[in-house]
């Protein structure tokens, strides 16, 4: 049987990803778009399952004729609040008011649950709306997987590929969970077909060190890549207060003093995933760590 699944935050670098492991399975796929965006329909046109429909989140009459039949939601945005808390609860209460079983909230990240309140932003956000979503009469499931792998080779300064280093906060031997991009669309797919899917499901594609991210480096260059100690995780947190007061980047989704928070709520163990089911949706070659990197790097 056809499964209709209205996605929210489609034509984004992981929305788009989970739109095409959706159309591996029998779904009709709702792309959610604003109003004066023709993106949608450009990325979309040559997928005959898929159906873009038009809708403000402040429209609260288009948003449920875009929902109509619809049995699961998916949420990919990405943003602050005015996209995390606002745009989502005005999503959570249009689907709730027609009648659609379940939602898929944007949280793909590590366990924000248990976060020191303060420390983490983006985390914050999430948890806040996490609270209106459990208040709401609609089954829900959030997708928790760590950090994205894909960092490891942008944004995210930890390994020094230049200088042979690979970064620390507190101890090398706490544990990181990764997931690549890919592999978490995979899961999503699974999970929006799941009618029985609990609450929270976490995945992990690796569980990784700093001290076994280093040795991976230095097998896969041949050169020795060292661990470098960069703090605490208290004077880190500190550094991202201070970068966070001193700075205009409140309404970025990643400035540099959030990067630092995760790096805080990783590395402190706070946000460890402590309930990893792999194997719930059978198996799958979940990409490590180590493919990340040789891929980044061009080796086998």
């Amino acid at each position: 049987m056809t499964t209709s699944v209205l996605v929210a935050g489609a034509t984004g670098d992981l929305g788009s990803r989970i739109v095409r492991e959706l159309l591996l399975h029998d779904t009709h796929v709702r792309v959610l778009t604003r109003g004066g965006s023709s993106r949608a329909s450009e990325q979309f046109a040559d997928q005959d399952r898929v159906e873009v429909v038009v809708a403000d989140y402040t429209d609260r009459a288009a948003l449920l004729r875009a929902l109509e039949g619809v049995e699961v939601v998916v949420s990919a945005v990405s943003g602050t609040r005015s996209v995390i808390v606002d745009a989502q609860r005005a999503l959570l209460a249009a689907a709730v008011d027609a009648g659609v079983p379940r939602f898929v909230p944007s949280d793909y990240a590590a366990d924000y649950r248990s976060v020191t309140p303060g420390t983490n932003r983006n985390f914050e956000l999430r948890r806040e709306f996490a609270a209106d979503v459990d208040a709401a009469s609609i089954r829900a499931t959030s997708v928790l997987n760590g950090a994205f792998a894909d960092m490891l080779t942008g944004q995210a300064p930890l390994v020094l590929f230049d200088r042979q280093r690979v970064l620390f906060w507190s101890s090398p031997d706490q544990v990181l969970d990764f997931t690549t991009k890919d592999d978490v669309a995979w899961v999503t797919a699974h999970v929006a077909l799941d009618t029985d899917a609990p609450r929270v499901v976490e995945v992990a594609g690796d569980r990784v060190t700093s001290r076994e991210l280093a040795a991976t480096m230095s097998r896969l260059t041949g050169r020795t890549f060292r661990l470098q100690w960069a703090g605490t995780t208290g004077l880190l947190s500190a550094m991202a207060r201070t970068g966070r007061r001193l700075s205009s980047t409140e309404d970025e989704t990643f400035p540099a003093w959030q990067g630092m928070q995760y790096f805080v709520s990783m590395f402190s163990g706070e946000a460890e995933l402590r309930h990893v089911r792999n194997d719930r949706y059978g198996p799958h070659e979940w990409t490590s760590v180590r493919d990340v990197v040789a891929a980044h790097l061009g080796t086998d």
